[in-house]
């Protein structure tokens, strides 16, 4: 089950067929999903910070950051990452590379993009990728034993 785009914005698979519009659909409304949560939760943000201000203000406390603050905005981060990850997808759309791995140029599975409609390489690239960064991570550890 592979997807490959034509000119016409179609997508022909054995099995499944994802359409161009439809893709376009999925991501946009992913999209603005996120953007609300992003505002609401910078809002929110920003409501609690100036509130927890005025706390410390009021009780002569001096703790700068707290622990809720800072999952707070990790939160908003990989939010944001999220959302530049369906901009990039909606440009390989319009680009016609939409569905294709940025690693190895085969078709990335329909079942794939269903769940990740914003997937840059198949399950066995970024497999791989994973693999060699653990790795990566490892390295400093070994040298220190």
């Amino acid at each position: 089950m592979t997807l490959r785009l034509t000119q016409e914005g179609a997508a022909d698979t054995m099995a499944n067929t994802i359409h161009y519009d439809e893709i376009r659909r999925m991501l946009a409304a992913r999209r603005r999903e996120l953007q609300n949560q992003v505002h609401s939760n910078l809002r929110d943000a920003r409501t609690d910070a100036s509130a927890n201000a005025r706390h410390r203000v009021e009780s002569g406390e001096t703790t700068e950051v707290h622990p809720e603050d800072d999952l707070a905005f990790a939160l908003i981060q990989i939010k944001s990452q999220v959302l530049n990850r369906i901009d990039e997808a909606m440009r390989r759309l319009d680009e016609g590379t939409y569905g294709y791995c940025g690693e190895c140029d085969e078709p990335i599975s329909t079942a794939r993009l269903r769940a990740l409609p914003f997937a840059v390489r198949c399950k066995e690239c970024e497999e791989m990728r994973e693999f060699s960064e653990q790795r990566e991570r490892a390295r400093p550890e070994w040298r220190l034993s």
